[in-house]
């Protein structure tokens, strides 16, 4: 059985999110809560998920981990407003008493996993954090992210033990513009974002933001249409997510794991079936042993189910430790249902994609 690294800390279950609606709308209602973390962590413990991976500690931080990514202005707004009650520093980000220390350890999490993977002392590794980060951008919080957890994880790999050339895959529905921005200029960190078209954030995730200087195509993004389920999801991995991870070849590479493409997910319109995620695991697996010594860190993003987000969770998780077994998933949606298929004007998304990955030079011509 392969070594596989997990962490994750009960102060994540703390963090209070929230999004702040005005005074017409009855306050109280959240989409991003602790409840599909806390299941998704109690039926891995149930499979027996838990016991079988080695226990990672999150990582203490300091501030310069925190400002290698972010500015000092944002970071001082954020500690301050977490010592009172709470504020809002971007949209759709709001935040409770505390949950700035909560927001270090979850970066902290992800930083520690990608250190043990990098260090070789667990082959591949899961953080099950949370607040999650792919939203974060430097010099504000957005979409319930506070903290750039992947960003930070990098930077201080390359700070304190050489790391060099990373790809970052984001699978969440929504686009991982945090990663995006804060790379668009590095010819060292590739980052692919496979979302839901102009769902979250409206203003990113197209095809023509490609990086820029010398770091022209290395960002990828392939936005399908609403609607899409294992077929669009296998031909977005195979014919563009793989060849151009290939193309880069990178040392390390990090998927920021989000289960909101999930059939059954309140935030999106996406059809993919828990046993799906494990499907896209095993593939991160097979490129990560084919380009980079089996380095892979996989880290906790979205999910808004509490019912299915912890059965898409555990097929990473399972994955990850080589195990086919699943628990029942509530909705398992065979290939041939129609939202299973390729449909063409899904195909047509995913070439318009590699047209643009290719004249970017993010695959080859």
């Amino acid at each position: 059985m392969s070594r596989v690294g997990f962490v994750t800390a009960d102060a994540y279950f703390g963090h209070e999110s929230f999004v702040d609606f005005g005074p017409d709308v009855e306050p109280g209602a959240q989409l991003e809560t602790p409840e599909p973390r806390k299941r998704l962590l109690r039926l891995l413990t149930k499979t027996g998920a838990v016991d079988a991976c080695e226990p990672i500690a999150t990582m203490a931080l300091t501030r310069a981990d925190l400002e290698r990514v972010h500015t000092r202005e944002y970071l001082d707004a954020f500690e301050r407003l977490s010592a009172g009650p709470g504020g809002e520093l971007g949209d759709y980000a709001g935040f409770g008493h505390g949950s700035y220390e909560i927001a270090v350890l979850s970066a902290g999490g992800v930083t520690a996993a990608a250190t043990a993977v990098w260090r070789n002392d667990v082959e591949r590794a899961f953080a099950l954090v949370r607040p999650p980060g792919h939203h974060a951008e430097p010099d504000r919080a957005r979409g319930y992210c506070l903290l750039a957890n992947i960003p930070i994880a990098v930077q201080h790999l390359r700070a304190h033990h050489e790391l060099g050339r990373v790809a970052i895959i984001d699978w969440d529905v929504h686009h991982g513009n945090g990663a995006q921005r804060i790379y668009y200029s590095d010819p060292e960190t590739l980052t692919v974002s496979v979302h839901q078209e102009e769902l979250y954030p409206v203003d990113s995730g197209f095809i023509t933001e490609v990086g820029e200087g010398p770091a022209t195509g290395t960002n990828v993004n392939i936005p399908l249409p609403a609607g899409c389920g294992m077929g669009a999801y296998r031909d977005a991995f195979s014919r563009l997510v793989e060849p151009t991870v290939r193309h880069f070849r990178p040392d390390l590479l990090i998927v920021a794991c989000g289960y909101d493409p999930g059939l059954l997910d309140p935030s999106s319109q996406m059809a993919v079936p828990a046993r799906g995620f494990g499907e896209f695991t095993r593939r991160m697996m097979m490129l990560a042993d084919e380009l980079c010594g089996g380095r892979l860190v996989v880290a906790q993003e979205g999910g808004y189910s509490p019912l299915h987000s912890p059965f898409c969770g555990t097929a990473v998780v399972h994955a990850l430790l080589g195990w086919e077994h699943l628990p029942v998933d509530p909705n398992p949606a065979d290939d041939d249902a129609p939202e299973q298929r390729l449909h063409p004007w899904q195909a047509e998304a995913v070439t318009a994609a590699m047209e643009a990955a290719r004249k970017s030079g993010a695959l080859p011509r």
